[in-house]
């Protein structure tokens, strides 16, 4: 028999996320201030925050819907891309080690629910 606090810890755990990755991704593309000085100091072009922006609404639509299973799975790829790339940008430019955690955090939080979800899909077939 299947834990019923499984799919409710899972679905805290996404919606969370998916609503930070929302907030964030609305912030690209409307272009606020802070990303635009973020990417200037990292080194990137302005429009990849529209660019960013728009994947993480996609990618958060993407987890919340139940149905389409092989997109979920590269929403969640494509969100491991962001994260890394984050952590590698901010390294790389020799920010300090608070700018290094956030993008690992949000990774951690991001495996959590992919774990979850797939335990969850593994005990119903």
């Amino acid at each position: 028999m299947r834990s019923r606090k499984l799919p409710i810890i899972y679905w805290l755990i996404t919606i969370f996320f998916a609503l930070f990755m929302i907030l964030d991704g609305l912030a690209g593309v409307l272009r606020v201030e802070g990303g635009k000085e973020a990417l200037a100091v990292l080194g990137y072009p302005e429009y990849c925050l529209t660019i960013l922006g728009l994947a993480k609404l996609f990618g958060s639509i993407a987890i919340l819907q139940p149905s389409f299973r092989t997109i979920k799975e590269w929403a969640y790829a494509g969100f491991t891309f962001i994260f890394v790339g984050g952590f590698a940008s901010h390294a790389f430019t020799g920010d300090g080690i608070g700018m290094l955690f956030p993008p690992l955090i949000m990774l951690g939080i991001m495996f959590v629910s992919y774990t979850l979800w797939k335990k969850i899909e593994s005990e119903r077939f």
